[in-house]
């Protein structure tokens, strides 16, 4: 959990906070992790808390935009190749299934197909 007390964020930044919050557990995100991840990320886009009594310091609105560019940039190459938990090796691409293959030790791996791969790993699995 979070450390720290929340009294000094808005109305708005509790409720960006706890949407943030939900979509990272829709996707499997453990509780605490969504809760952290979710105030990380009110944090870099409004620099915390803004009520009086903060540090004073506020982030620039070019700052805040060139940070969620940054952040959503990270989360794209974060998501590719990495296979998503319950994914059918069908609706993988072939780099996930490369990696996947890399994973499992199938020699011959980087001149396959593939459909190549898709037999390979499920002969594996068997």
């Amino acid at each position: 959990m979070p450390r720290g007390s929340k009294d000094k964020y808005t109305a708005k930044q509790k409720r960006k906070a706890e949407h943030i919050e939900d979509s990272y557990k829709a996707r499997g995100v453990p509780e605490d992790e969504a809760e952290a991840r979710a105030w990380a990320t009110v944090n870099k886009q409004s620099g915390g808390g803004e009520k009086a009594g903060g540090s004073g310091q506020k982030t620039s609105a070019a700052s805040k935009e060139a940070a969620r560019k940054s952040s959503a940039r990270r989360a794209v190459a974060t998501r590719e190749g990495v296979p998503r938990p319950g994914q059918r090796l069908e609706a993988m691409t072939k780099t996930e299934l490369m990696d996947l293959a890399r994973k499992r030790d199938i020699s011959g791996r980087s001149s396959m197909s593939k459909d190549e791969l898709l037999q390979a790993l499920r002969k594996a699995s068997a």
